[in-house]
């Protein structure tokens, strides 16, 4: 793809690295025998446990577990991205890094030229607006306003908050020096153009938030009000290179402050946000006045194992939490922690902050409720499960959300909760579970794991198998089906287009029965989300095959020395990991 560091370079650059200077470069070694050693970076401990192995390029924590090379360190303990800590590691060695070329270079030239522009005029916007909060007539009343809401220089700083002028045109007269550089504004949202063709800002007299994307780039704004009418709060509008759905404010700010977040707590808002990091609560992000989405929710699931959705506890909040928990129902993996926590009617975050102080409200997200309990506590609120309506409604309800948890302990564990709320055993309840839709056609019973659940998508919808690249090399991955799977897969890209042409090519086969009953299972997606289901189970078969072969020659390293061409494998299967884990 056009673009992307190519793979030829990073194993070029890991080659020439020295993962003992990389590590001494950030933390002091001490020679210990062959290999070299210091207190793990990571973790507390007094008694060295981290060592780099000069001659493996490697470095490992007997203590706490981490591992890897030079690149992995950077990302772990500088806090980057892959691409971030390509381009760090090349910069210690003088290297230039290169991009792959397409069939016109000319306008990937442009693009990347273009969205280079945009995030350096976003940072001038950012910069305009924290001089306008020191520099403007108003700013007294501003910094004033600030201050009676608790907040100090330090945290303004920290945010980089700023204020929008009340005039029609600073940003403007600012910014938009020629025609070309007011073209780039009105398509970043900052200003806007009117029937008559003239020009003004977008946001004016607001208190100015940034919002930074995961590389710290500032990519859109939210702005408050201060007095009169208007929404309270006014978003960036989506651009090129802002989508909201995807980013969450403070969470750049919130992985500065930790080296490994120990949780993330979402609200709703901007100044809650600002008001907790003020209080020394440096781990909570607001998702942008909008329900938490899968794709922020997969950000924080890859940062940190323990988040809690806090939400005002009148109607509309709890709609948004029980929209997060529909969302996060395919990404619970063991080992992560999904609570909520409903505040009292009239508080937010920064009240109960102000009020309470940090250990107050430390305290109420100790006592948050737990994934099961919201779960059923939602599910019952209008239910009367006293009766047998009640529990066959219930039963109804429960079905479709439980077929689509990942985790085969929340899995198991909503299960168990259930069988107790109904009064059956969960032998009796599994039953019901998955047979309900398919008792009458006398057709086998199938636990929905995700290699059946990617197999009954593709059967049912073989238009979305073409939209996937041809994965032959997974026939090694040691998962029950991964060869029904890709077999199905390859005649999607055969031209069978139907669900019909794809069970006649079965007839007959021992597998006909089990596809069969796929394609009648009910998977209750809309039709605007099964694809993106679909790419989501592939993308998660392809991470394991990564991680078992990755695995398998770390085994193989631990009886004898791997080969260079082995260990360079190593290197490209952590490098695919890692820039998964960032996408």
């Amino acid at each position: 793809m056009a673009g992307l560091i190519p793979k030829s370079f990073i194993q070029d650059l890991i080659e020439r690295a020295d993962v003992v200077e990389v590590v001494d470069s950030r933390v002091p070694l001490k020679k210990a025998g062959k290999n070299y050693q210091a207190c793990c970076p990571f973790h507390h401990e007094k008694t060295p446990s981290f060592t780099v192995a000069p001659d493996k390029q490697f470095y490992h924590c007997f203590g706490c577990g981490e591992h890897g090379n030079a690149l992995d360190f950077l990302m772990k303990f500088d806090g980057l991205e892959f691409p971030e800590a390509v381009e760090e590691l090349a910069h210690m060695l003088g290297l230039e890094v290169p991009r792959e070329t397409s069939s016109n270079p000319a306008a990937d030239a442009r693009k990347r030229a273009q969205e280079a522009s945009d995030y350096e005029q976003m940072e001038r916007a950012a910069k305009f607006f924290t001089h306008q909060l020191r520099h403007h007539q108003n700013s007294s009343q501003v910094i004033d306003y600030l201050k009676g809401r608790g907040i100090s220089g330090e945290t303004v700083k920290q945010f980089q908050i700023g204020y929008a002028p009340d005039g029609w045109d600073g940003l403007l007269k600012a910014l938009g020096t020629d025609q070309r550089s007011r073209q780039q504004l009105i398509d970043l949202k900052l200003i806007n153009r009117n029937d008559q063709g003239r020009h003004y800002d977008f946001f004016r007299d607001r208190l100015m938030f940034p919002i930074r994307d995961r590389r710290g780039r500032v990519v859109g704004f939210g702005g408050r009000i201060l007095q009169g009418d208007g929404p309270k709060y006014l978003n960036s509008p989506e651009t090129r290179i802002f989508h909201k759905g995807r980013e969450l404010y403070g969470l750049y700010e919130a992985r500065q402050a930790y080296r490994e977040l120990p949780q993330v707590v979402i609200v709703e808002g901007y100044m809650d946000v600002v008001a907790l990091a003020q209080a020394g609560i440096n781990f909570a992000v607001a998702s942008l006045g909008t329900a938490t989405t899968t794709e922020q929710l997969q950000l924080l699931f890859r940062a940190t194992r323990q988040v809690t959705c806090c939400y005002d506890g009148d109607r509309a909040g709890r709609d948004a939490a029980w929209r997060a928990l529909e969302n996060a129902l395919p990404l619970l993996h063991d080992g992560i922690e999904l609570k909520f926590l409903f505040l009292p009617e009239g508080e937010d975050p920064d009240s109960l902050v102000r009020k309470e102080g940090a250990d107050g409200f430390l305290q109420r997200l100790a006592q948050a409720q737990s994934f099961t309990d919201y779960f059923f506590s939602h599910l019952t609120d209008t239910i009367d499960i006293q009766s047998d309506a009640g529990k066959s409604l219930l039963l109804k309800q429960a079905k479709p959300l439980l077929e689509r948890v990942a985790s085969d302990f929340y899995r198991q564990t909503l299960m168990e909760r259930l069988a107790r709320l109904l009064r059956r055993e969960v032998s009796q309840l599994s039953t019901l579970i998955q047979g309900v839709a398919t008792t009458k056609l006398h057709q086998p019973q199938l636990k929905m794991t995700p290699m059946r659940r990617a197999i009954a998508l593709l059967i049912q919808h073989p238009e979305i198998g073409k939209e996937v690249p041809l994965h032959p090399e997974l026939t090694g991955l040691k998962q029950p089906g991964i060869k029904l799977l890709l077999k199905l897969h390859e005649q999607t890209h055969q031209g069978y287009h139907s669900t019909a042409q794809l069970l006649e090519l079965w007839r007959g086969d021992r597998a006909e029965k089990a596809l069969r009953h796929l394609a009648s299972w009910e998977h209750h997606l809309s039709p605007d989300r099964v694809a993106q289901e679909f790419f989501d189970v592939f993308g998660y078969f392809i991470d394991l095959f990564v991680e078992q072969r990755a695995n398998e020659l770390l085994e193989k390293e631990q009886q004898a020395p791997l080969s260079r061409a082995e260990r360079q494998e190593y290197l490209a299967l952590i490098q695919y990991l890692k820039d998964s884990a960032a996408r």
